[in-house]
Order: C-alpha cells, then sequence, then structure tokens
C-alpha cells in the first residue's frame, strides 16, 4: 500500500488486519467474511492470513452472531462483529439492547464488554431496501454504547483501531458510499494518531455559520461551504466522529463562535441524531445564536427505490438553502464577525 490513493476500504482492512497481529484475544467474524472477504472485501484476505479461526464465517442470522460474540467477549476476547448491511442488523438489536448496552451496568463494573459491532449504513450506491438505512438514532437511544462513524480515510484506520481496544462495546457506522473514496494517507505515518473516539473535529474554519455534520455527509457539507464562499459567506465544517461520546465543548465553540448552526445528516429528521443535537446547542448556546438550529436530513420515509434516493439524501442545494434561512440582517449578508475559529483540531 502507498501514501496515496488509499481508500476507507483499504484503511478498514488495514486496521483489522494490525487488531489480529497485535493482539491474540482479537476474532472477526459474520457473514462471509472469510473466503469472500466481506461483502465489501474489507475482511479480503484476513482468513488467509489469520486462519478460520479467526476470521470466521458465520451462519446468516445475526441474533446469533451477536449473541455469540457477547458469550466471546465475557471470556475475554475481543470480537469484531460485521453486519453485513446497516438493516441486517435489527434481528440482533434484542441481543445489543439487552446485553451488550447494559452488562457492563450489570455487572457494577466487573465485566466490560470489548465488542465492536462493524455496520455498514447509509445511501449513496444505489441500494435496494434492506440496504440504505441509517439507523444510528437505534444505537444512540441506548444507554451503555459508543457509537462512532469516521468520515476519513485516516479516521476509518484510528477510529477502528480505538474501537477494537476499548473495554466498551462500540458500534462502528462505515458509510458504505465513502468506502472508495481516496485520500493521501499510509499507515506507516502514523505519527500523529487520530484524535480519540468523543472528540470532534474542525475540517474547515468559517466565521459566519458552521455546518455540523458526520460520516456520509461531511463531503456534502464541504461541498456546500465552497458554494457559500461564492455567495459571500464563510462557513465552517465540523465533523463529530463520535456521536457518542458526544463532544459538546467542541460543538459549543463552533456555535458560539459563528452565531448559526446547521446539522446535517442522511437518517429521518424525526427524533434523529440532529434534534438531539439541536437541543443541547440550543440549551448550552441559545444567548449566543442569531438563528434557531436549522436541520437538513432524510425525508420521513422509508428509504425510496434506487432511482430516487437523489431526492432523499441531503445535497448541496437543501443545505445552502439552509444557509441562506438563518435569519441574515439584509439580503446580502451580515457576518456573525471575528476571527476565524478553530477548534476541536
Amino acid at each position: 500500500m502507498t501514501s496515496r490513493g488509499t481508500t476507507m476500504a483499504e484503511a478498514l482492512n488495514t486496521a483489522l488486519r494490525h487488531a489480529l497481529r497485535d493482539d491474540p484475544a482479537v476474532h472477526v467474524m459474520g457473514e462471509d467474511v472469510g473466503t469472500l472477504g466481506g461483502v465489501f472485501r474489507i475482511t479480503d484476505g484476513l482468513a488467509a492470513e489469520f486462519g478460520d479461526a479467526r476470521c470466521a464465517d458465520t451462519p446468516l442470522a445475526e441474533s446469533g452472531i451477536l449473541g455469540t460474540a457477547v458469550g466471546m467477549a465475557m471470556y475475554g476476547l475481543r470480537p469484531v462483529v460485521e453486519m453485513q448491511f446497516d438493516a441486517f442488523a435489527y434481528p440482533a438489536f434484542e441481543q445489543l439492547v439487552s446485553h451488550v448496552a447494559k452488562m457492563r451496568n450489570r455487572t457494577r463494573g466487573r465485566l466490560p464488554l470489548p465488542l465492536t459491532i462493524r455496520v455498514p449504513y447509509g445511501g449513496g450506491i444505489g441500494g435496494v431496501e434492506h440496504h440504505s438505512d441509517s439507523s444510528e438514532g437505534y444505537y444512540l437511544h441506548t444507554p451503555g454504547l459508543h457509537v462512532v462513524t469516521p468520515a476519513t480515510v485516516g479516521d476509518a484506520y484510528g477510529l477502528l483501531r480505538r474501537a477494537i481496544a476499548s473495554d466498551d462495546p462500540v458500534v462502528f457506522l462505515e458509510p458504505k458510499r465513502r468506502y472508495w473514496t481516496k485520500e493521501d494517507w499510509s499507515p506507516d505515518g502514523l505519527a500523529a494518531p487520530v484524535p480519540p473516539i468523543g472528540r470532534a473535529v474542525l475540517r474547515r474554519p468559517g466565521t459566519d455559520a458552521v455546518l455540523i455534520t458526520y460520516g456520509p455527509s461531511l463531503p456534502v457539507c464541504l461541498e456546500a461551504a465552497d458554494a457559500a464562499r461564492e455567495e459571500g459567506l464563510d462557513v465552517g465544517v465540523l465533523d463529530l466522529r463520535s456521536l457518542v461520546p458526544f463532544d459538546d465543548e467542541t460543538v459549543c465553540a463552533a456555535v458560539r463562535a459563528t452565531g448559526r448552526a446547521v446539522v446535517v445528516h442522511e437518517a429521518s429528521g424525526f427524533g434523529g441524531a440532529g434534534a438531539e443535537i439541536a437541543a443541547r446547542v440550543g440549551e448550552r448556546c441559545f444567548h449566543h445564536l442569531e438563528a434557531p438550529v436549522r436541520r437538513v436530513t432524510g425525508l420521513d420515509v422509508p428509504y425510496p427505490a434506487p432511482l430516487l434516493e437523489r431526492h432523499h439524501l441531503p445535497g448541496v442545494d437543501r443545505v445552502l438553502d439552509a444557509v441562506r434561512d438563518l435569519q441574515w440582517p439584509s439580503a446580502t449578508r451580515a457576518p456573525h464577525g471575528g476571527e476565524p475559529y478553530a477548534v476541536g483540531a
């Protein structure tokens, strides 16, 4: 692997390979993760290198997969489970809520559950029903789980390594339409590790407003910020990276510095992560806000057919419409003022 043109899929594969190499307690398991290397080839070559005892194909039974992983974790192993597609994970939800999320609390901290659940999620690949859900809201609402989602190649590697090393269960949401994006990254250049789970990162500074986002919506927001500059607005972009734990400090610093915020995500709006983020910003930054926090989300409908998904997913035009609607004092612009902020880097 060279230092140029590394995909997110390659970074995830490298993270799993390094975790298996460094810790004999790590085991990868899931449907088709062995010989096939996973539907998206994230586990390609791992079974050949580490054997099918360390990278194991399982029956097509998500509840059984996760239940088995719970037992493995209770006995000191570090299983990494792949759920193959977002909506395929729903049959395992009872195991997740009743056991994975509660074990540490149930045993008063005596029995941690070092379990990582990899879930390819989100749309943008022309997938049919049950293949394009953004199900993060279910996990966010379940106390006892950490929930993270990388948007960059470096975070794909770094956050997955941190998730596997964590003694808390981590739902690791992988934006599948980002799998084949390439960035200048190499595992040889890890002298500066990525920020830990629980830290947001400013991807672009700005003085007039901030777009708060994560996972598959990051490139949309970066493109929207570029377009907003052509209209005379300096818009920042904040990548949450971690939904639980949530980085209130960095988010609020960005909002207070600009006075205006838009939350962007693919999941449906009603009861989604954006609602929680907007509420937290409203509670903590009310006197700094010059406009209500806006949300740009997926529509409140079941995921549509592939030819219609472009209407469902937040795009640059919808994000720009929300920015324009942030109650600017004039028809042109009246920025919040101040120097560009730089927080969470």
